[in-house]
């Protein structure tokens, strides 16, 4: 019913897992992660103490295998299971028991474990693999990608319905207070992947912090556009000058909470490039939606 994977990215230690199946809701159940210890993905008649059992199991010093070992071995149910694990050094296993709906079964690559059961065929997870190993990116869009690969080769075998990605990173949470990178979940949809994919977009926009190569000074032209806009929302009271003064920052500061850019909120003349080709789309939508064209 489901195809997964778990990765882990050396050049920053971000572990992860994300899922598709024809299963509703599948990112309360399948995966779990924690920042320097690694990634569950459990799944076929999951076991949902997997997640935080595999997890405890890792950060007591077990390799991946022996937490496979460890939470099948007890599991009078483990012929129906399945399950994936990555530790934060990168080294993986995979379980597939023998009463799993074919097709089913696990490949391993580097730094990433696939697996899966109601198949189309094995090149399901074989793809996945290679995808993952082959692309470029964050971890994130890395597994993104396999996902998307998995599906054009043939994927789950009734269809599509729910997907989900979760990466985790030491503090890298909404304002740095916990582990939760990235925590999307389709809880239904035709095309879970994709719509993955759109939220994935939305989410980087909102609770990933400025990258300092997209931030530029705000200058006369900037500055101008954005006097205009703010006094357009009310946000700003003067007319548009040019001039980027306290006044214009503090209205910016306000707006960008107002509209949710909260991790992107800057204390010096600057401004990110994302949240400004943001802001100009918003604008264009609200202006129409208030009967002022695109003036």
């Amino acid at each position: 019913m489901t195809f997964s994977i778990v990765a882990f990215d050396p050049t920053n230690g971000d572990l992860g897992v994300a899922v598709q199946s024809k299963f509703p809701n599948v990112g309360v159940s399948i995966p779990f992660a924690k920042a320097g210890v690694g990634a569950v993905a459990t799944q076929s008649y999951c076991n949902t103490s997997y997640g935080p059992r595999g997890l405890a199991l890792l950060e007591n010093g077990a390799s991946p295998q022996q937490a496979v070992e460890i939470l099948t071995s007890d599991d009078d149910q483990r012929d129906y299971r399945q399950v994936g694990i990555i530790n934060a050094q990168g080294c993986t296993a995979s379980f597939t028991g023998a009463h799993c709906f074919d097709w089913a079964g696990d490949a391993r690559g580097e730094h990433c474990a696939v697996q899966g059961n109601t198949l189309a065929s094995a090149q399901v997870v074989i793809s996945m693999v290679r995808t993952f190993e082959d692309s470029q990116g964050s971890l994130a869009e890395r597994l993104l990608t396999a996902l998307q690969a998995g599906q054009a080769n043939g994927g789950d075998r009734r269809g599509q319905q729910s997907a989900a990605l979760l990466v985790v990173r030491a503090g890298g949470g909404y304002g740095g207070f916990n582990d939760r990178y990235v925590d999307i979940s389709v809880y239904d949809h035709p095309a879970p992947i994709t719509e993955l994919e759109r939220l994935y977009a939305i989410h980087r926009l909102t609770y990933f912090r400025s990258d300092p190569h997209q931030l530029v000074k705000i200058d006369t032209v900037i500055a101008n556009e954005l006097q205009q806009i703010l006094h357009r929302r009310g946000f700003y009271k003067g007319v548009a000058t040019g001039i980027c003064d306290e006044t214009l920052l503090r209205a910016l500061r306000d707006f960008m909470g107002w509209e949710n850019y909260d991790e992107r909120i800057r204390s010096d003349d600057q401004i990110d490039l994302e949240v400004l080709a943001d802001m100009r789309q918003k604008h264009l939508i609200w202006l129409q939606a208030h009967g002022h064209g695109t003036e």
